[in-house]
Order: C-alpha cells, then structure tokens, then sequence
C-alpha cells in the first residue's frame, strides 16, 4: 500500500493486457501488467524480442488501447477517453523521444523545438526556452535545418522539444539506436541530467544494456510480463538479468 504522503505515479497501469489476433493465432502481448512510474525517476524497459517492452510503453504513453485493465497518465484514467481527449492529453503532458528524431525538415531547429507551441495556439517560456537550449548545447544551431544537423544534434533538437512543455512524463524509444556511441552517450547523459537536474520523468524503452545503466530503475519483460525490477543498475546486472530470461526461455 502507498503510503498518504508519497507522489502519485507519473504514469501506471493495473491489469494491463493486449492481445492481437484470435483464435489460435492469437498473440498476447502483455499478460496482467501492474506498474508504476514514480515521478522524478528515469525508467528503462527491457526485454527479448517480443517480449512486449515496446507494446508496454505505447499504452503508458496513450498511443494505443488496451484490450483489458487500466491506464493512468499523469493522474488521469485514460482508458475510457476518447480518442481526442487523449491527443489533448498527451499535448499537455506528455513528450516523445524516437530513434529516428521525427523532426520536421522544412523547419529549423528552433521551430522544431517550438512545435507543441505551435499547435497548441500558446506561447513558449522564453526562459525556459533558453536554459534548455543551453543545456543541450544547441544555442548555435537553433537556425539550422535538420539536415544540417548531425544525428547526435538532431536527437539533441528532439529531446529539447519533448522537455519544451515541461510533461509528466518524456517516453524515448530506442532514442540512440540511430546514433554513433560518442553521440549516444550524449544524449543518454542528457536524458539523465533531465531527471536529476530538472526534475524529469523519464521511460525508455532500449535493446543496449548500456543505455539502460543510464536510468535509475529498468524493469524486465518476458513474455508480456514483468519478470524483475534492477535498482541502481550497472551494464553488468542488466546483462546478467536479460541472460536469466533468455535461460528461462530456452527452458
């Protein structure tokens, strides 16, 4: 039970199952999973292929719908919103960090960065806007287009635009699978200084144990379940908890 003074998740589920398919073709992509996502903690998912780590982020973060169980984003049930209430939701209070950056070509990087801005009809933090543009060291390429960007700084523009509102939650999927491993450890090194630092809360599904020691807690999928929880994790615990999962498999 949580206790009266501990912060309510950022993001949770109860139940949570998705399966694709019928009959004997059915796939079950998620089997009764119950998670929280404390605010403030950078969370890493993993998991074998398949093992349903990226289904698991799509439903946290609102971008598809369970078949049974619930959904709560940022305090809010949404589960039984409509498709439109939930855009609006995630506007609001969610950002989105993808392997292949998903700017907007025709746009600077400033305008990328100003984006949810755009299509919210509001005006950014021009503070803000600055911090965060210095933290990320971008204040000198905030008039180039992406494809004067490197992959490294285009995934710094991408981060820069899900911090931008200030969310509940930033979900990065697979965000350095695009990117050399000096560039990577950038902007892994980012994401984490955006929850210690800004106070961010951060979900990242990643393959690269790695990327994952970056976070402060990663969960472990198998078979749409989850199969344990490593705090404080180092590359080696990682590693040694995804062989345990892959012997389980083969047993």
């Amino acid at each position: 039970m949580r206790s009266i003074d501990a912060p309510s998740p950022a993001a949770s589920a109860r139940g949570l199952t998705k399966t694709y398919g019928s009959g004997d073709t059915t796939v079950r992509a998620l089997d009764g999973v119950d998670v929280d996502i404390a605010p403030g903690e950078f969370t890493a998912i993993m998991g074998p292929s398949g093992s349903g780590k990226s289904t698991l982020m799509h439903m946290l973060a609102g971008l598809d719908r369970p078949t049974s169980g619930s959904v709560w984003l940022a305090g809010t049930e949404i589960t039984a919103m409509r498709d439109k209430q939930v855009t609006l939701l995630r506007r609001r209070r969610v950002g989105f960090v993808f392997q292949g950056f998903n700017l907007l070509p025709m746009y600077t990087a400033r305008q990328n960065i100003l984006l949810p801005f755009e299509l919210a009809g509001k005006k950014p933090d021009a503070a803000w806007f600055d911090q965060l543009v210095g933290l990320l060291g971008l204040t000198d390429r905030l008039t180039h287009l992406p494809s004067e960007l490197s992959g490294g700084q285009q995934q710094r523009v991408a981060i820069a635009r899900a911090l931008i509102t200030r969310p509940d939650v930033v979900f990065a999927d697979e965000p350095t699978g695009n990117l050399d491993s000096r560039s990577g450890q950038q902007v892994l090194g980012f994401l984490r200084t955006s929850v210690r630092e800004l106070g961010q809360t951060v979900v990242m599904v990643t393959h690269d144990a790695v990327a994952a020691a970056h976070a402060t807690r990663v969960l472990l999928l198998a078979d749409g379940r989850i199969a344990g929880e490593i705090t404080d994790p180092t590359t080696d615990a990682i590693t040694s908890g995804l062989d345990a999962l892959r012997t389980d498999e083969v047993a």
